[in-house]
């Protein structure tokens, strides 16, 4: 009697792909083999005769112990059980199972469009259907990766499901969302909503009052959030600012924002004043103003010349590093001051020789009127013509005291001439000092 080698194997196949059933049988004999498809109760072929009309079926045998029913771009209808029969009396049978997978497949008919707009506070629900076999998971995400904020609160990265609803919608949601299904059969598919939220242009001033000095370079800038993509341009004295060799405009673009730039270069007195920056969209307009003022450069302090007996404490700053300039007329100033001080040392030479010279004069005046007294015994008089001896030695005394005063004189002047040199020279250099 024939017996069965072995069961006849389950099969999955992708959907369009070929494929193959076996049936081994030794003893055959004189019986036959035939394949049925149980699901839908057709006789696919007995012995070498292929009995269905469907010319993607085929059968072949192996020295009559293998038989091999082949199914060429297999269907969704081809999906289910087949029997290896043999006419014994009784009749013997095994089955195998066909399984046919169908990747997944969007359903754009039922799925959101491929761009959505809607304005800023709206709630919004994305919608994804797909098909396939088994039938697709679809999952969420957004293609820049950032979180996704449900309407629930929640924020997250994937979300399963059919349908995403966004509550309130803000600039943050907007974007690229990736719908993804996959069944376990490759490829996995996905479709790509685009995510449009409008709003009025926003405008943002960092800097709404900028001072600078005639001569330099500066920058206003303005910053705007706006969608759809707004028109910018800056305004000075109710006239657009135009581009010149001077005065150039440009903006930097990212995605909504917009950052706007307006540089002047060389500034002059017409520069001054305050300016716009605009921005419109198809919902409204918007600007901003920033005040440019003119500043001074700043003064540096008088450089300080080191000179005997003055402290920083004179001056109530310390000297700063000077520059060229500065450095030529210090040295000026040094040169004179050093001219100054050689004159005032020169001065002070002549006046200490004449200070010598006079005390050396007074000395021998002393030394003479003393060694008059030590020759005559007192006072020495010089007596004029007619005078007795008597009167002579009365006047005496007064004499003497005529000659003190005299020796006083000679040297209490030369004293008060050097000071009064000496304070006409000190007023003299502290003017120097001023200048």
């Amino acid at each position: 009697m024939p017996v069965f080698l072995e069961p006849v194997p389950n099969v999955t196949v992708a959907v369009g792909r070929d494929a193959s059933l076996t049936c081994s049988v030794d003893h055959l004999g004189q019986h036959k083999v035939a394949w049925i498809h149980l699901n839908r109760k057709m006789i696919v072929s007995i012995h070498n005769h292929v009995i269905t009309r469907q010319p993607r079926f085929t059968v072949t045998h192996d020295s009559h112990k293998t038989w091999t029913l082949h199914v060429r771009q297999v269907t969704q209808e081809d999906r289910g059980h087949y029997m290896c029969q043999v006419n014994t009396a009784p009749m013997i049978s095994q089955q195998g199972y066909l399984q046919v997978v169908v990747p997944p497949n969007i359903d754009d008919t039922n799925s959101s469009k491929s761009n959505i707009v809607v304005r800023e506070k709206d709630n919004v629900t994305l919608q994804c259907r797909a098909d396939g076999f088994p039938k697709p998971v679809i999952k969420w995400r957004r293609e820049d990766t950032q979180f996704i904020e449900t309407s629930d609160g929640r924020k997250v990265r994937q979300l399963d499901g059919a349908t995403l609803g966004l509550r309130q919608v803000s600039r943050t949601n907007m974007g690229a969302y990736l719908c993804i299904a996959s069944n376990g059969v490759p490829p996995s598919v996905s479709k790509r909503i685009t995510l449009d939220v409008e709003f009025a242009p926003q405008m943002h001033v960092p800097n709404q009052l900028v001072g600078a000095p005639l001569g330099t370079d500066v920058q206003l800038e303005c910053f705007v959030e706006a969608h759809p993509r707004a028109i910018t341009y800056w305004e000075n004295r109710d006239a657009m600012v135009m581009n010149t060799s001077r005065i150039t405009t440009h903006t930097l673009e990212d995605h909504y924002k917009i950052h706007m730039v307006l540089s002047i270069r060389d500034l002059r007195e017409g520069d001054f004043g305050m300016y716009k920056c605009i921005s419109k969209n198809s919902i409204a307009e918007t600007d901003g103003s920033i005040t440019l003022n003119k500043t001074y450069r700043p003064t540096s302090p008088p450089t300080k010349i080191a000179r005997p007996g003055l402290l920083d404490e004179d001056f109530g700053y310390r000297a700063r590093r000077p520059g060229r300039k500065e450095d030529r007329r210090n040295q000026d100033m040094e040169d004179s001051t050093r001219r100054l001080q050689e004159e005032e040392e020169e001065k002070r030479r002549r006046e200490e020789k004449r200070r010598l010279s006079q005390e050396h004069e007074r000395k021998d005046l002393e030394h003479d009127f003393n060694r008059g007294h030590r020759s005559d015994g007192g006072p020495r008089v010089t007596q004029s013509a007619g005078v007795s001896g008597g009167e002579a030695s009365k006047r005496s005394p007064a004499t003497s005291v005529l000659a003190s005063c005299l020796v006083l004189v000679l040297v209490l002047y030369p004293l008060c001439q050097q000071n009064h040199h000496h304070l006409h020279h000190r007023r003299h250099y502290h003017q120097q000092l001023l200048l």
